[in-house]
């Protein structure tokens, strides 16, 4: 597949639209229903449509619960280019050829995916590396596909509206940004640099190095480090021999306290994370002890030439166990702002106190208010939403399903939460998972509920808290001492029948527009009426007169056309409406 030449746009939209009418793609897709037959056309479109489903799985903000389940099941796997495809893509990036840079290159790939595939190698120091080559043709490939997809959106306008769930414009350009930044090796590149720096050498955590200066726009150069999937640890079934089960047990606590401390590292002080923690990309290796002798002299000698300390300290064992926790694949990262960061850390500490106004005060913040706001309904939603988590185990807690319902809570108060912010709650959720697979007795909120609270400690400024108070307290004292003369204007603005007070109503906005079409009706049919009146003295006193009786019939038929009109729109609306409520009834 990676070998053959791009399809003309003409060709190609044939197919995709062959297969989206097969699958009942769009209103499938619009009505976030029957995700399997989705997932089966995005494997029928090919690599950038299998990517664009992988994407769009991290997206709980975008798509239901159902659709991430299965967006999560596409296969990528595609055979591999030929090795005489692979260095003439290696050499046209570069401008050398494999035999200048490497000492040996092994012709077979070990894993080959949608975008590219990657192979072993070592450098002329005799460094182990791994190649990432991405396949030919696979940006004009992507092109084209969302020149065709943007046309395919287009085409939604079309589709029988009804209740729907998600924003396709919306979707489309978030993955569209998406997909063209994971094609983007060079920012995969740079992503590897950035998170090595920040991470390598915390604890037992380890993260290849990128060589920068073999890498291209389609080639990724990394350092190769042996491991197993973390899946493996954590599947594992534990000794029958008690002391040798009691070992296991604490390499699994150790290895879970040490993924949630940096992954909280990474949100609260670098605010730079791994978005798709997924067990593929968590490695554990095992080490003799000789090997992890080697291993801290050297990640020492390497830390010691980093610049600046962290803003967190971790401790830092004089002796390390015999393993490491790996990171790999950096394509898709997640950044947020440090007011971001400060407000995660306030809803961390607020749900552990499970004060609701509180989580809500922290919410908004880090929403977009995309129209008016009622804070009040607001919060009782979210109250009696949080409730059942509250008072549940974090083992009870499906995290997917709870942000699309903290999603679709917030988009009907007219709140749109930061994509950022959703990716992170994602990210958390599966991270979760592994945890509760390593050690079920450990809960990242409660590992989070301490860092919360030295996060917002070493935030804390108490000599802009001080001259807060002080002058908070200046202003107090001061209104208090104006409050006599005050008063004194009130009583007599009452007195004098020139104060008014104004009530403020739970769903008043609701109860204006109801009253609105009430007063609008009123209004239509005192003019339906006054032209029946008008057409019946025009037809009455139409004698001898043809034009002015045709008027008066022109009168009688424009009043019909309208009250049919009115009366078929009622009866949509009403219908609307009970189609909404009966759907809403059945997700309960």
């Amino acid at each position: 597949m990676a070998e053959e030449t791009v399809p003309s746009p003409r060709k190609r939209l044939r197919r995709i639209m062959q297969v989206m009418r097969q699958y009942h793609f769009l209103s499938n897709f619009y009505h976030q229903k029957n995700p399997e037959e989705v997932c089966q056309a995005l494997e029928e479109l090919g690599p950038t449509f299998i990517k664009m489903g992988q994407i769009l799985s991290t997206r709980a903000d975008l798509v239901s619960p159902e659709y991430i389940k299965a967006l999560r099941k596409l296969q990528d796997d595609v055979p591999a280019d030929s090795f005489a495809s692979v260095k003439k893509t290696f050499e046209t990036e570069t401008g050398k050829k494999i035999s200048e840079v490497f000492k040996t290159f092994d012709q077979e790939p070990f894993a080959s995916a949608s975008i590219g595939q990657v192979h072993h190698a070592e450098l002329k120091d005799g460094t182990s590396v791994v190649v990432k080559i991405q396949h030919p043709d696979v940006t004009k490939l992507v092109d084209t596909d969302l020149a065709l997809l943007k046309r395919a959106v287009e085409l939604l306008k079309y589709v029988p509206t009804g209740i729907t769930v998600v924003d396709p414009v919306k979707i489309f350009n978030a993955l569209s940004d998406s997909l063209r930044s994971e094609i983007d090796t060079i920012q995969e590149a740079k992503n590897g640099v950035e998170f090595y720096r920040l991470n390598n050498g915390q604890s037992i955590i380890r993260v290849p190095k990128v060589y920068f200066k073999y890498c291209a726009p389609k080639i990724l150069v990394n350092e190769y480090m042996p491991g197993k999937s973390i899946k493996y640890l954590a599947n594992a079934s534990l000794s029958t021999n008690p002391e040798q089960a009691k070992a296991q047990r604490q390499v699994r606590h150790e290895i879970a306290q040490v993924l949630v401390k940096n992954f909280l590292r990474q949100v609260f002080v670098d605010h730079f994370f791994q978005a798709d923690p997924h067990p593929g990309n968590i490695l554990i290796r095992h080490l003799s002890q000789d090997e992890a002798q080697t291993d801290q002299v050297e990640v020492e000698k390497k830390l010691e030439k980093q610049i600046g300390p962290t803003k967190i300290s971790y401790q830092q064992e004089k002796s390390l166990p015999p393993y490491r926790v790996i990171w790999i694949d950096f394509g898709m990262m997640g950044r947020i702002s440090p007011a971001t960061a400060d407000g995660i850390a306030k809803i961390v500490l607020a749900v552990n106190s499970q004060d609701i106004h509180e989580i809500g005060q922290s919410i908004i913040p880090m929403c977009e208010q995309v129209g008016p706001l009622d804070e009040q309904k607001f919060y009782r939603e979210l109250g009696k939403f949080l409730r059942p988590y509250l008072n549940a185990g974090l083992a009870e807690i499906n995290f997917t399903k709870m942000l699309y319902q903290i999603v679709q809570l917030c988009q009907n108060n007219n709140l749109q939460i930061h994509s950022q912010v959703t990716m992170l709650v994602r990210a958390f959720g599966i991270l979760e998972t592994i945890i509760a697979k390593l050690d079920p007795s450990l809960s990242m909120l409660e590992v989070a509920r301490p860092f919360g609270k030295q996060y917002l400690k070493q935030h804390f400024d108490l000599r802009t808290q001080l001259d807060n108070s002080l002058w908070g307290s200046y202003r107090a004292v001061k209104n208090i001492t104006q409050m006599p003369g005050k008063l004194n204007t009130f009583f007599d603005a009452i007195s004098d029948g020139n104060a008014r007070i104004n009530f403020h109503y739970a769903d008043q906005e609701n109860l204006m527009k109801w009253l609105s079409r009430i007063v609008n009706r009123i209004i239509i049919a005192i003019i339906l009426a006054a032209i029946i009146v008008g057409s019946s003295l025009l037809v009455e006193g139409s004698t001898g007169h043809p034009h002015i009786y045709r008027l008066g019939v022109f009168g009688y038929s424009l009043a019909i056309i309208i009250i049919v009109t009115m009366a078929v729109s009622e009866l949509i609306r009403r219908y609307r409406k009970y189609r909404r409520q009966k759907k809403e009834y059945g997700k309960k």
